[in-house]
């Protein structure tokens, strides 16, 4: 690995703004390397800039592209500490494999994500719900318009000081009955681009209708419960946790897995099944579901208060933030802030 003078340099001379926002302001430092002729070059950390691509670039044709989400953390200084990075490599080699792209070596992965971390250790916010967001991608870089996987690709990672993506407020759900995200034998377990944009024009109607995310349905069936766009999804019903089982179109959330250990380690009783949205729309109107709720990498978890139908038919769940929901992400928080005994050995402090 290599790091540049001008990249030590960059580092020592960035001042962040009070007010970050969420991947808005970002370190002013990035790695790269390279994968040509069947083999990956070597890394190095360098200034951010601008990347300059090939108008025949094939990412920018065939989409051959995936990413990742991570977070690092500093609360009241006790870090720098990461929070399962081993599972975000594994699946970042996973949405490889799917994409026909090399899969990136444990030392460049790993080196590249605690590099810049540690470089920018004293930009890590410190405030309890801030931390910094780790953007570990892979980019397609040949050069002609022949449909075949590349040759050439550019593995980069980036990082952005980022407030609480949770506000305190709610979401309201859009039930997702006109699109699907994902098919069976498709890409939906690949973290890529094409999996989001595809979310998008749903994303426009949700926000459009006053609503805050999209929950997407089976293709197979159009009935059973997948994710919302980007989160996976969670009910409380008769007092037990409940959340779709992982399938082929379903991205299996690190965060998702993770509340999982949390919830039956304090003996609550997770089921993982097949949901039908609408049998959950009866255990809503029947109080039988006393809560729902999305979680992910960036908001960990966000309270559920609401689905709705196109329609405008309304279905409000009990609990706006209930105390099931409440108790999971101050658990999962203070695991990753390190204010909470860490009895999985989750975090990995740098």
């Amino acid at each position: 690995m290599k790091v540049l003078a001008s990249a030590k340099e960059a580092i020592e001379n960035f001042s962040m703004p009070d007010k970050v926002g969420f991947g808005k302001v970002l370190l002013p430092i990035m790695a790269t390397c390279e994968f040509k002729r069947g083999e990956w070059g070597e890394l190095e950390i360098k200034p951010y800039a601008k990347l300059e691509l090939d108008p025949t670039c094939k990412v920018l044709h065939y989409g051959q592209e995936i990413f990742e989400g991570m977070k690092a953390y500093n609360y009241k200084g006790n870090g720098p500490n990461l929070f399962r990075p081993l599972e975000n490599f594994k699946r970042f080699n996973h949405s490889a494999r799917r994409m026909a792209m090399p899969e990136v070596p444990n030392e460049i992965f790993v080196n590249a994500v605690n590099t810049i971390t540690k470089m920018g250790e004293n930009f890590i916010p410190k405030r309890s719900g801030e931390s910094l967001y780790i953007r570990p991608f892979m980019i397609a870089t040949e050069n002609n318009l022949g449909i075949k996987p590349s040759e050439e690709f550019l593995f980069m990672v980036i990082a952005s000081p980022v407030e609480s993506y949770f506000s305190g407020g709610s979401y309201k759900v859009l039930i997702e009955r006109q699109m699907v995200r994902a098919c069976p034998g498709g890409m939906g377990t690949a973290k890529t681009g094409g999996n989001y944009a595809g979310a998008l024009n749903s994303g426009v109607r949700t926000q459009k209708l006053g609503l805050h995310q999209s929950l997407w349905l089976s293709a197979s069936d159009r009935k059973s419960i997948e994710e919302l766009s980007g989160m996976n999804f969670f009910a409380v019903i008769d007092g037990e946790i409940h959340t779709p089982e992982l399938t082929e179109t379903i991205l299996d959330g690190i965060t998702r897995r993770s509340l999982i250990d949390i919830a039956r380690s304090k003996g609550l009783k997770v089921i993982e099944r097949k949901m039908s949205i609408d049998d959950l729309i009866e255990d809503i109107k029947s109080n039988k579901c006393t809560e729902c709720f999305s979680c992910g990498t960036a908001a960990i978890i966000t309270p559920i208060c609401s689905l709705h139908e196109e329609s405008g038919e309304r279905y409000n769940v009990k609990e706006e933030f209930g105390p099931t929901t409440k108790m999971l992400r101050e658990t999962l928080l203070g695991i990753q802030e390190q204010t909470v005994e860490d009895q999985f050995n989750w975090v990995v402090k740098l």
